[in-house]
């Protein structure tokens, strides 16, 4: 029997690793949109990720990519494009650990304004707001930034384009 389908705004990670689709997603400058997270009873335990979540039920991880996107920032206007990455990571986060595989599509925009309009409550506990950033902006910043190169993949990205094929990043176990 399948299982019933999650209410709007509930977490349902129960455990074991977590199929997750992140989001580069470019404005016509070039710069990054990234989000700005906490632990939910600490806000000085920051840090700042890339839009995208968990693939729910039988959607796709691009079907994922742009429901989490939309959930996220309210972007609707967007190119969805490759997968660039693949990564796996674990961290603490919210009084349990997180096992992900995470895979990062690449997606372009002209739309600039963000509004969260689906956020779980766990992500009203726990995300700030959002910020567009320049690749320069990024590899100048003292702010923790997921995944850890980030800087330097934006960098590679901009300056050579998609690669190939998806590259796997190392393991990063927080």
């Amino acid at each position: 029997m399948p299982a019933e389908p999650a209410e709007a705004g509930q977490d349902t990670y129960e455990g074991g690793l977590r199929r997750v689709a992140r989001v580069v997603l470019l404005d016509p400058d070039d710069r990054i949109l990234l989000l700005h997270g906490h632990e939910p009873d600490d806000p000085a335990d920051d840090w700042w990720f890339t839009p995208g979540g968990g693939v729910e039920g039988d959607e796709t991880r691009e079907e994922a990519a742009r429901r989490e996107l939309i959930e996220e920032t309210g972007i609707t206007d967007i190119e969805l494009g490759p997968v660039l990455w693949r990564r796996r990571c674990s961290f603490p986060f919210a009084g349990r650990r997180w096992d992900q595989d995470e895979w990062y599509y690449l997606a372009r925009t002209a739309q600039t304004a963000t509004e969260a309009v689906g956020l779980t409550e766990l992500e009203r506990r726990s995300v700030a707001g959002s910020r567009w950033w320049t690749c320069q902006e990024l590899t100048r910043a003292h702010e923790t930034v997921y995944p850890t190169r980030l800087a330097g993949l934006l960098r590679t990205l901009l300056d050579e384009g998609p690669p190939a094929g998806p590259v796997t990043l190392d393991t990063e176990i927080v």
